[in-house]
């Protein structure tokens, strides 16, 4: 391990404060454990093509519906510019510790669970990592079956599970060479995708639009919570790319404003798009491909899904080397992508997703505490080595924000949501509708960071 430690550290079991990294040219790429030096080769342009491309989304397409409608089909729809607004509130909100997670990555060469060593130390990192290994795959799962149903709706002459493996495959190769695959992303992905979103933008927009205040702003929050909780997902997934960027700077900027600029402008085309040419069915997909070379440009969208389910299994590939840190990252990339792959012809992911949204929901908080130990607590003086000692008392902060956000929303799990309903009322609380579960759960697990390190120094 002693490639772990700064240049002067030779003992394989002792890491101190960051990795040992190097600047290294335009060809370099990510070590294959975590005995090795990080190559840092990726430029400010390489993370807006990255975390541009993250932004955009064939499921977050969907989930405009979320945004047009918090309270579901039964529900009011959001006035047009209120929906507009929870979309751009929620995007900055959400991306904001995306960016600061990026920071640590790039400042420390660490991989993103590897940074929970410092947080909660070596052993009781391994809590957070697994946790993450479960929601990484389980994603990985849900994008494969995304990108076949897609395929399939646009050339339905070759049967999903043929899309599945075509689509399992190329995710397979584009984790063995991760950065190479992030510069491709670069040069190639993002300039046709902005090319595409723009196109498809311009068609809605010449479509009849209802007027941009009818309708409420009733679930205004909600409907932005939806969007937070989108952005703050890649968290636990931001330093595994990040931690090659040639400075915290350019991490951050990437990430900022490459995944700000792309999440709004899928979310507003999703909005449009049931505005509009959807009005009736609610079929975002079939209205994209019945605009104007409107197959083609979804087929552009579909490939470009790729990078969602390759950042969701590399992340699990890298999560699982906070576990083990002398496993080849490759061979477990495809370990996983077959396993990803399977898990896509035989499993109905659609009775997993619900499950996926609250292990999502952990991270919302556990963010809040990885931003505020780190810049405000110990300011950066973390142990990152497996011998780290456990930091129990980070637990705390964790919990208060799970709880929070469990308080305000539940999710869709049936006896998850009765569960918290019972706890709610033995409370006397009730969730106002203009309460945030990802906000309040953020400011609550940060809130409490703080004050459990006052009271700690008092007693010290």
């Amino acid at each position: 391990m002693a490639a772990e430690a700064n240049q002067t550290t030779t003992s394989p079991a002792t890491i101190t404060t960051r990795f040992e990294t190097i600047v290294a040219d335009r060809h370099a790429e990510a070590p294959k454990t975590l005995a090795e030096p990080v190559p840092q080769p990726l430029t400010l342009l390489d993370q807006f093509g990255l975390w541009g491309n993250l932004g955009v989304s064939l499921l977050g397409f969907t989930g405009a519906l979320f945004v047009l409608r918090p309270y579901g089909s039964g529900g009011a729809d959001l006035s047009l510019v209120a929906a507009l607004t929870a979309i751009v509130v929620g995007t900055l909100i959400g991306t904001v510790p995306v960016a600061l997670a990026g920071v640590q990555g790039a400042r420390t060469g660490a991989p993103a669970m590897v940074l929970l060593r410092g947080l909660f130390g070596g052993r009781l990192s391994y809590l957070p990592t697994a946790m993450n290994i479960v929601q990484c795959f389980g994603w990985g799962i849900f994008e494969l079956v995304t990108i076949a149903t897609a395929a399939h709706t646009i050339t339905p002459w070759l049967p999903r599970p043929g899309y599945v493996l075509i689509a399992g495959a190329i995710t397979g190769l584009l984790t063995i060479r991760p950065l190479g695959a992030i510069r491709t992303l670069r040069r190639y992905a993002t300039v046709t995708v902005v090319i595409v979103g723009v196109y498809i933008l311009i068609q809605l927009l010449r479509q009849p639009l209802p007027p941009l205040t009818q309708g409420t702003w009733s679930g205004f929050w909600a409907a932005t919570d939806t969007v937070v909780g989108v952005g703050i997902s890649f968290v636990p997934l931001a330093a595994d790319y990040t931690r090659h960027s040639r400075s915290p700077r350019q991490a951050a900027a990437g990430a900022m404003i490459g995944y700000s600029l792309t999440q709004i402008l899928c979310y507003a085309l999703g909005l449009l798009a049931l505005l509009t040419v959807a009005r009736k069915s609610g079929d975002i997909f079939g209205a994209f491909i019945a605009l104007p070379l409107g197959s083609l440009a979804f087929a552009v969208l579909a490939a470009r899904e790729l990078d969602q389910s390759f950042a969701d299994v590399y992340s699990t590939a890298v999560s699982i080397q906070n576990l083990r840190p002398l496993w080849d990252r490759r061979i477990l990339a495809i370990t996983i992508s077959t396993l990803t792959t399977a898990g896509a012809l035989w499993l109905n992911i659609a009775d997993y997703e619900n499950f996926l949204t609250l292990i999502g929901s952990v991270f919302v908080p556990l963010s809040a505490v990885l931003v505020v130990d780190y810049f405000l607590v110990s300011r950066g003086n973390w142990d990152l080595s497996q011998r780290a000692g456990t930091r129990w008392w980070s637990l705390v902060p964790w919990a208060a924000g799970f709880v929070v956000y469990q308080l305000i929303n539940p999710g869709y799990i049936g006896w998850w949501v009765s569960l918290w309903t019972r706890i709610d009322r033995f409370l006397g609380f009730t969730p106002a509708s203009w309460m945030s579960a990802s906000i309040f759960s953020f400011v609550t697990a940060g809130a409490v960071t703080l004050l459990v390190s006052v009271g700690r120094r008092k007693h010290t």
